[in-house]
C-alpha cells in the first residue's frame, strides 16, 4: 500500500504534467491561434502517427514555490520535443513552444532542443531522422543580466547539427518567425519548408534591420516565402497551411532511408513496369527551339502518382525531384526547356548541387533528363557567378558515388552537359533520337570557328549557313553511337521499362556501399 508520501510524489508528478501541457497559458495560446499558427503540442500530434509520440523533458521550467517551498505553478520549458513515429518509423522531434517567452532559449544546463540540443543527440546516437519544428529566434539579449556576463559564439554550437547532416535525414518546417541559431538549423537541414504569410526567416528581424541600416521593412517583406523560397532559395519549399507544411515533411521522409547505413524504403508499385506511354513518341516538337513540359514528359515516365518535387520555384530552369521507379527511390535531375530554354544560371547549378548531394548521401540514385544548351550567358549571368557555379555543379558530379543514368531528351552542349554524367559509375548514357550533343550547337559554333572564312566572303550570311548544313549530319546521335560513344539510342515509349530494370539492377551494388560518403577536395 502507498504510504503518504509516494502518494504525494505521484500527485506532484501528475501536476507538473499537467502544467507543462497549460504551455503559455490560456492567452497566449489564444494568441499564437489568432495568428493562424498552431501550438506545438498541435503540430507534433499533426505530424507523428496517432498515439506515438513520447515526450522526453516534460517536467523541464522554472517552478514557482511558496515561503514553505512548496510547489505552486510551473513555467514550461519554451521547447517540446522526444520520440515519435511517422508511417511507422522513429524519428526524433521538436520545436520551440512560441507561447512561452515568444520561443527564446531555455536557459538551462543542457538544452532540449536547438543546436547541441538533447533531441539532435537522440537522433545522432539512435540513428533516427530529426524533424526541427521551429518557431522562435532563439538566444535573447535579455538574458545577459540573468547570467552576468554575455556567451560568446559557439558555446551551443552548430557541431552536432553539422554532424547529422552526413548520419540522418535532418527535416525543417519553419512554422513561424525563425532567426538566429533557429535560422541557422532550418537551413543545416536536408529539406526544409515554410508557410506562407505566417512565417518568416531571417539572420535578423525588423528591429535590428532599422537599428543597423536605418531601414523599415516588414518581416514579411524581409523574409517570407517570395524572398526566402523564391528568390534567394533560402528555405527548399513554401507550404498553404501549417498541416501542408507537415505533410510535406512527411512525404519528404517517404524517400529517405533512417540513416545513411540503410537503403531507401522500397514500395509497392501498382504502375506496370512494362507501361510504354505512346504520348513520348511525339512529346518533342520538331523545331529545335520549341519548348516542350518536361515534367509532364517526367511525370509519363516515374510510377504513377510518386514524385515530389523540391524547390520548385527556384532555379526553375532545371527540375529536381524524388520519384519511383517500380516501388524503387530516384532522384530526378530534369533540364526544364520552359526557361531559359534549360540553361543552367547560378540558381539552378546550386539548386543541381544540394540534390545531388542529398541523393548520393542517402544512396538514392540519380536519373538525369537532359535538355541543356550549356550554361547561361550574357552580363547578368556573369555578375551572378554562373560560370562557377556551375563548375561548382561540375564539381560535385564529378565526385558522385552512387549509380546514375545520364538520358538524353534533346540537347546536351558544354560544360553544363559535364554536370549530368558520372564518371564514377559505369557512366551509362541513353539517348532519344531527338538528342544532340557537343562542345558547342552547330550553330553558333561556325560562327566562331570559322569567323574568318565566313567574314571573307562576298555573302556572309549564305557562307555561314552553307557550313552549318555541311557539318549538320555529323551532329547526328546515330552516328555517335557507331562510334559507340553514346552507349544506347531507344525508342522514347522504351523509357519507363528500361530504366526501371536499370535502377533494378543498381540495388545489389547499393546494398554493398551504404554507410558515410568521404568527400575530399575544395569546391571551386
Amino acid at each position: 500500500m502507498n504510504t503518504v508520501s509516494e502518494r504525494d510524489r505521484f500527485a506532484e508528478l501528475a501536476f507538473r504534467r499537467a502544467e507543462a501541457k497549460k504551455m503559455g497559458g490560456p492567452q497566449a495560446i489564444a494568441r499564437q491561434r489568432k495568428n493562424g499558427r498552431q501550438t506545438i503540442r498541435e503540430r507534433i500530434a499533426i505530424i507523428s502517427d496517432a498515439g506515438s509520440f513520447y515526450e522526453i523533458g516534460t517536467l523541464a521550467g522554472t517552478g514557482v514555490y511558496d515561503e514553505n517551498q512548496n510547489l505552486v505553478s510551473v513555467t514550461p520549458a519554451p521547447y517540446v520535443g522526444g520520440l515519435a513515429r511517422i508511417d511507422g518509423r522513429p524519428i526524433a522531434l521538436g520545436g520551440e513552444d512560441f507561447t512561452v517567452r515568444g520561443g527564446t532559449t531555455f536557459g538551462s544546463a543542457r538544452r532540449k532542443g536547438g543546436q547541441g540540443g538533447f533531441i539532435e543527440d537522440l537522433a545522432h546516437h539512435y540513428r533516427i531522422p530529426l524533424v526541427n519544428l521551429i518557431d522562435g529566434a532563439g538566444g535573447s539579449v535579455a538574458s545577459i543580466k540573468r547570467r552576468g556576463h554575455s556567451v560568446f559564439p559557439g558555446v551551443h554550437g552548430f557541431e552536432r547539427s553539422v554532424e547529422l547532416l552526413g548520419e540522418v535525414p535532418v527535416v525543417s518546417a519553419v512554422l513561424g518567425t525563425a532567426a538566429g541559431g533557429p535560422a541557422g538549423r532550418a537551413i543545416l537541414s536536408h529539406f526544409s519548408v515554410m508557410v506562407e504569410n505566417t512565417s518568416q526567416i531571417f539572420a535578423a528581424g525588423p528591429p535590428v534591420v532599422k537599428r543597423s541600416l536605418g531601414q523599415i521593412i516588414d518581416k514579411n517583406d524581409l523574409g517570407g516565402t517570395k524572398v526566402s523560397v523564391n528568390k534567394a532559395g533560402t528555405i527548399h519549399n513554401s507550404a498553404s497551411s501549417e498541416k501542408d507544411a507537415l505533410e510535406q515533411v512527411r512525404r519528404f521522409l517517404s524517400f529517405m532511408p533512417s540513416n545513411v547505413w540503410e537503403l531507401p524504403p522500397v514500395s509497392v508499385c501498382s504502375d506496370p513496369v512494362d507501361r510504354c506511354d505512346e504520348r513520348l513518341a511525339n512529346i518533342i516538337p520538331e523545331k529545335r527551339t520549341q519548348a516542350y513540359s518536361m515534367h509532364r514528359l517526367v511525370q509519363m515516365v516515374v510510377d504513377e502518382n510518386s514524385s515530389f518535387e523540391i524547390q520548385p520555384s527556384y532555379g526553375k530552369s532545371v527540375i529536381t525531384m524524388l520519384a519511383r521507379l517500380n516501388g524503387r527511390v530516384v532522384g530526378v535531375i530534369a533540364n526544364n526547356p520552359m526557361v531559359y530554354g534549360g540553361a543552367m544560371d547560378a540558381h539552378s547549378a546550386r539548386k543541381q548541387i544540394h540534390f545531388m548531394e542529398l541523393c548520393d548521401t542517402f544512396h538514392i540514385p540519380l536519373v538525369f533528363f537532359v535538355d541543356v544548351p550549356g550554361f547561361m550567358v550574357g552580363l547578368k549571368a556573369e555578375q551572378e557567378g554562373t560560370l562557377r557555379e556551375g563548375m561548382r555543379a561540375v564539381f560535385i558530379a564529378g565526385k558522385l558515388k552512387v549509380p546514375t543514368i545520364t538520358l538524353v531528351i534533346r540537347k546536351c552542349y558544354g560544360m553544363a552537359g559535364m554536370a549530368t554524367c558520372n564518371k564514377n559509375d559505369v557512366d551509362l548514357k541513353i539517348a532519344w533520337p531527338s538528342a544532340e550533343w557537343g562542345s558547342l550547337p552547330v550553330e553558333g559554333g561556325v560562327a566562331a570557328a570559322f569567323r574568318k572564312e565566313i567574314m571573307s566572303a562576298s555573302d556572309p550570311i549564305a557562307k555561314e549557313r552553307e557550313l552549318e548544313a555541311e557539318l549538320k549530319p555529323y551532329a547526328s546521335p546515330f552516328r555517335t553511337a557507331e562510334a559507340f560513344a553514346v552507349e544506347e539510342i531507344i525508342d522514347p515509349r522504351e523509357t519507363r521499362p528500361i530504366l526501371c530494370e536499370l535502377i533494378h539492377l543498381a540495388e545489389k551494388r547499393l546494398q554493398a556501399e551504404v554507410g558515410q560518403k568521404l568527400r575530399c577536395g575544395v569546391q571551386p
